[in-house]
């Protein structure tokens, strides 16, 4: 899903491509991996590779970790060893929920310096991930990003909409706030960093915050969808993995630029989907 917007944009911007996926590459395997930098000799990597399934990572925890962590480290150990630039994705459930609080006392959102303490094994995952690339190199860039939606794959917006039409309501949570983020926004804010140079751990999200409910109403409002959204709790709607009650993100990083809000992504997204649905 992010691959696909990151393809299209770099393309545009004129940048020579190498996409690679299963089975071509296994990222879990350090010595292929160092045998496809050799060979190619990129100049900068983006990591859109992640075992994202969370609930399923509880039941499969060594099959997360090995893509999640040491796949991230196979990657940049063959990206120093190259000394190529790699930047690497990362996720706002490397937090644990509860909310950090400003001078006032009112909820901010998360930023780059705050502490961590996933919930999940998933998050745990990544978070070892995020350490192994930080610590290969100087060079490299972790970017957390949050609640991806995009036209190439199984997200959110596509899932509440398929529903509304099925049915003439839907139960969502509103008790876990974070930030949306179309991938359409988040690919050229990738692309940006690297082009930049900005280097290190990044807050990359649609700006705003809004919980599963209130995102799910504003999906139906703008698609126009006669549907409606009654409210539930996390513990109603209970997971095999926790989830973080509140992970909004935002960057503390000056040279970072911010995303646009959280609706504007929906909107974009809802006008790239139906283009291809005409096509």
């Amino acid at each position: 899903m992010l691959a696909y917007d990151v393809l299209r944009v770099a393309e545009q911007a004129g940048h020579e491509l190498l996409a690679i996926d299963l089975p071509e590459l296994d990222i879990t395997d350090a010595d292929a991996v160092l045998a496809y930098f050799e060979r190619h000799q990129p100049e900068a990597v983006i990591n859109c590779a992640a075992w994202t399934d969370v609930d399923g990572a509880e039941s499969r925890p060594e099959a997360a970790q090995a893509v999640n962590a040491v796949g991230a480290a196979a990657l940049a150990a063959a990206a120093a060893a190259r000394g190529a630039a790699l930047l690497h994705l990362s996720t706002d459930y490397v937090f644990p929920g509860n909310a950090p609080l400003d001078s006032a006392g009112e909820p901010r959102p998360y930023v780059e310096s705050d502490a961590t303490g996933p919930l999940s094994v998933y998050g745990k995952t990544k978070l070892e991930g995020e350490l192994a690339v930080l610590g290969a190199s100087p060079r490299n860039t972790v970017v957390r990003s949050a609640w991806l939606f995009g036209v190439q794959g199984r997200n959110f917006v596509d899932t509440m909409l398929r529903l509304a039409s099925e049915r003439e309501a839907v139960q969502v949570v509103d008790d876990q706030i974070g930030s949306p983020t179309w991938t359409g926004h988040l690919a050229p804010a990738l692309l940006g960093l690297l082009e930049r140079e900005i280097r290190g751990l990044v807050h990359l999200a649609g700006g705003g915050a809004v919980s599963w409910n209130g995102f799910a109403k504003e999906i139906f409002r703008q698609a126009e969808v006669d549907c409606a959204v009654e409210p539930a709790s996390s513990e109603q709607m209970a997971r095999p993995a926790p989830r973080p009650a509140f992970s909004v993100l935002a960057s503390e990083r000056p040279e970072v630029l911010p995303m646009p809000d959280w609706r504007d992504g929906l909107a974009g997204y809802l006008a790239a989907r139906a283009g291809l649905t005409r096509a």
